[in-house]
């Protein structure tokens, strides 16, 4: 006989991990018990030693969405007043390891469920088991226990009493279980409060009004989101009006893959994403025709789609019986409404009626967005499903709250040889976004008891997480580390990898301040825990207007051949694209010097050469010129590439007039904007094999926005790795701005 004290880390609470552990035992003719802790389980097993072995075995091999990183056996006496085997409460009040369990999609069974007539949860919005439904966005405080949540406020009825405290049922012990006799119920209202309909009434009426081309508001499962017929070009153009959002592109949600492949090409490997636990937006390539209309992602051979992942969306989808476009309830620039009150404020003039219900949303978590890539998924949006799984950090240091930077926010905490990334906040550009950063700051360190040692923040004193990282450290008497903009993205994908020791980082991206006060973006660093050196670069060029041209893809070619080939050699087409009016302004600005900060941004060069090929010359929303070029550059066959200039000193400056010369005159000589970008990309990644080579060190890690581009990506990596170089990009987080602060956290901890 042999008795085991085991102590589990991993995904274990939140995600059916008790109950699997109590019919393991049973199977395997043990007794003991099991009971969750602040950042994980423990328990005690008793039986024959070969039954504890295969038991330890069956543990470890639990499939998802539990995860085992750790299982510790000792031996313990053995007790002979056990007859069975028992789930014990919850204990400790030591603090919390940063393991929380994501939400989860609905799972077949709970599906099953919802569809089938009889059933007592047939059509019910909020049916859910240990194996899917709502966690992270219910969840007040550790352990995961119900009183813990925000489900407290619904006592359990007899029946599904019956269910938590049955061993054999898959509820049990499943903290937010409910049905329509005792759980949250529907209500449809107007912007004004107003009730029109209750429970299924309420979910029927709304439907219609969808199918009416009417924009409903409905309470999802971390957020409030704005729905429309994705078939209407009406409905879609109303939301755009009201939403502020002139072209990029939204999100549309599909009843089911059959419907999703009507529109779309959809390989295996994305039909199993789509239909994961964790059930992300993801780019897929569209297809011509289908039912949803091309004002939906104008202009875009890609759409974010994806399956419904709460029982709530599943009917509404079966009711209204067409795809819908669901999008975050906001307006542009805003974060997301996640509290009744302020939903009703801030929706109320961009929404027909409001489809809502009783269950609070402790914190807002947005949709994750993912692409599938030739060698893997890269995540875009880490949010809903992802937000917030620790991850290991190299390396020991004091505990760190990272506070990221403008846009794409998140806010890290790094403790315990972990990090915690919270779920994606947004961009920092209004209030509301700055009051929701101090919120989920004061959320994740009461949530795992953490007194940082250290803040971190970026260089950009005028960001809305620099100040109030400030006022942190103020307050708290606290050392501030401020980390470089692209030193950050280099440092977070190092950590994602645990390399330990320098790394060449190419950080490519729109803007970030350098430590020259000028704007960076078109980098190549040796990164080295808290140190970094520059040992690449584009050339600067002004930018008209400063952030104007952030938005507005002429300016930045307009600078750009201001400080190259000189403006005689801007094509007159580009010139005559101004508004009447603008041209002696701008030449004034670049004349005297004028509000034209300089940039070494590769995401402005990448503006300026969609300008120049003629693709993207209008202001749009920023990346929508980057974005141009890509797709056109995706619809050419490879061949031919554009030459560089380089200025070798301190840093080797890429010099791309050569570059332009080269493109204007195969453009004068009638070759496509297609064939144009290609060879641009191309010349990208000429690039950073010569930058790789300047910098010397086998390892290097690819960040920054510019990397959300997958050709781009795949082009660099393939020519690196011919070349004998280590090459990482970002895999569990977003190469964006939204893995900022983890880098950040790196570096302040090794500070």
């Amino acid at each position: 006989m042999a008795r085991l004290r085991v102590t589990v880390e991993g995904i274990v609470q939140g995600v059916g991990f008790r109950p699997s552990v109590f019919r393991l035992a049973a199977a395997h003719g043990l007794t003991g018990w099991v009971r969750n802790r602040p950042g994980g389980v423990d328990l005690e097993i008793q039986g024959p030693e070969a039954a504890a072995a295969a038991f330890l075995r069956d543990l470890r091999a639990l499939p998802a969405p539990v995860r085992v990183d750790r299982a510790e056996a000792k031996p313990q006496p053995e007790r002979g007043d056990e007859t069975g085997f028992e789930i014990r409460e919850s204990g400790g009040d030591q603090a919390p390891l940063p393991v929380v369990p994501p939400d989860l999609a609905t799972c077949p069974d709970c599906a099953r469920e919802i569809a089938t007539p009889g059933e007592r949860r047939h059509r019910y919005p909020f049916t859910n088991c240990t194996y899917c439904g709502p966690r992270y966005t219910i969840i007040e405080s550790l352990p995961y226990d119900r009183p813990r949540t925000a489900m407290k406020a619904f006592p359990l009825c007899p029946d599904c009493a019956r269910e938590y405290g049955d061993p054999g049922d898959r509820r049990f012990h499943a903290q937010p279980v409910a049905c329509p006799a005792c759980g949250p119920h529907l209500r449809l209202a107007t912007p004004d409060g107003a009730v029109r309909s209750e429970r299924d009434a309420a979910l029927r009426d709304a439907a219609e009004a969808l199918r009416r081309g009417e924009v409903l508001a409905l309470k999802g499962l971390g957020g409030y989101q704005l729905l429309v017929d994705a078939t209407s070009p009406a409905a879609v153009g109303r939301l755009r009006e009201r939403k502020r959002r002139e072209e990029k592109p939204f999100a549309v949600m599909f009843p089911d893959l059959g419907a999703l492949r009507a529109t779309c090409d959809i390989s295996d490997a994305e039909a199993a994403l789509l239909a994961s636990p964790e059930a992300p937006i993801l780019l897929v390539k569209r297809r011509p025709g289908g039912a949803v209309v091309p004002e939906v992602a104008p202009g875009n051979p890609r759409l974010g789609a994806f399956l419904p992942y709460t029982p709530l969306h599943r009917l509404l989808l079966e009711s209204t019986g067409r795809p819908l476009v669901c999008t975050s309830g906001n307006l542009s620039d805003e974060p997301m409404a996640f509290r009744d009150d302020e939903a009703r404020a801030r929706l109320g003039p961009l929404s027909d009626l409001f489809l809502a219900h009783d269950r609070p949303i402790v914190r807002p978590v947005d949709d994750s967005v993912l692409r599938l890539d030739a060698d893997g998924p890269t995540l875009l949006r880490r949010a809903r499903g992802y937000a917030p799984l620790a991850v290991p950090l190299p390396g020991d240091g004091p505990s760190v709250l990272a506070l990221g930077a403008h846009q794409k926010a998140t806010v890290a905490l790094r403790f315990e040889g972990r990090a915690v990334l919270s779920q994606h906040l947004g961009d920092l550009g209004s209030p509301e976004s700055a009051d929701l950063l101090a919120r989920t700051v004061e959320d994740l360190l009461a949530f795992f008891r953490v007194r940082p040692e250290r803040l971190a923040c970026d260089l950009h004193p005028d960001y809305a997480s620099t100040r109030l990282a400030e006022r942190l450290a103020a307050t708290w008497g606290l050392p501030l580390v401020r980390v470089q903009h692209h030193h950050a993205h280099g440092a977070a994908c190092a950590a994602e990898h645990r390399l330990r020791g320098p790394v060449l980082a190419l950080a490519w991206d729109g803007t970030g301040l350098g430590s020259d006060g000028t704007i960076w973006g078109g980098e190549a660093l040796v990164v080295d825990g808290p140190a970094f050196r520059r040992v690449g670069h584009l050339r600067p060029f002004p930018l008209p207007g400063g952030e104007t041209a952030v938005k507005d893809p002429r300016r930045s070619a307009l600078g750009l051949m201001a400080a190259t080939l000189g403006l005689a050699s801007l094509p007159r087409i580009l010139r005559d694209a101004f508004e009447p009016g603008a041209w002696d302004p701008l030449q004034t600005l670049l004349a005297r010097d004028l509000n034209c900060p300089r940039t070494s941004s590769l995401g402005r060069l990448f503006d300026a050469v969609s300008a120049l090929a003629g693709l993207r010359r209008a202001p749009g929303f920023e990346g929508q010129a980057a974005m141009a070029l890509e797709f056109a550059a995706e619809r050419a066959a490879p061949g031919g590439t554009y030459p560089w200039a380089f200025q070798d000193g301190e840093a080797r400056v890429a010099d791309p007039t050569p570059l332009l010369e080269a493109l204007l005159r195969d453009q004068a000589a009638g070759l496509p904007p297609e064939a144009l970008a290609r060879r641009f990309h191309a010349a990208l990644a000429d690039l950073a094999l010569a930058w790789a080579r300047q910098g010397g060190l086998r390892d290097v890690v690819l960040a920054g926005g510019c990397f959300q581009n997958a050709l781009l990506t795949g082009l660099v990596m393939e020519r690196l790795a011919a070349s004998g170089f280590r090459v990482h990009r970002h895999r569990r987080f977003p190469p964006n701005d939204g893995s900022l602060s983890l880098g950040q956290a790196a570096v302040a901890a090794a500070s």
